[in-house]
């Protein structure tokens, strides 16, 4: 079984991979650090084209890091939301009991 993120490498009927070029994102932006479609070609080279020019790749790569470093993240925002509200809702649930 793939771990592509798109789905992209597929297994025919007679059991051969082959990657649909529609689908494939050579891995950019994902959490793999090699491309799937090269993981599982049996030539090791899938269909990832070698980088042409090391410094364009290198900033590339760079720009997508920091890319996700400065993404917003809302984790906490959202923790903090439905932890607040579940306490006020134990607190109402307490003024009332003890209203009661």
């Amino acid at each position: 079984m793939s771990v592509c993120p798109t789905g992209a490498v597929k297994i025919d009927d007679s059991g051969n991979h082959f990657i649909d070029s529609e689908l494939c994102t050579h891995c950019v932006g994902s959490i793999h650090t090699v491309p799937q479609c090269k993981a599982v070609c049996p030539t090791s080279h899938g269909c990832v084209k070698e980088p042409s020019d090391y410094w364009e790749n290198w900033f590339a790569k760079y720009n997508r890091v920091i890319a996700k470093l400065t993404k917003k993240q809302d984790y906490w925002e959202c923790w903090y939301n439905t932890y607040s509200q579940k306490i006020a809702e134990q607190l109402k649930k307490r003024q009332q009991e003890v209203v009661a």
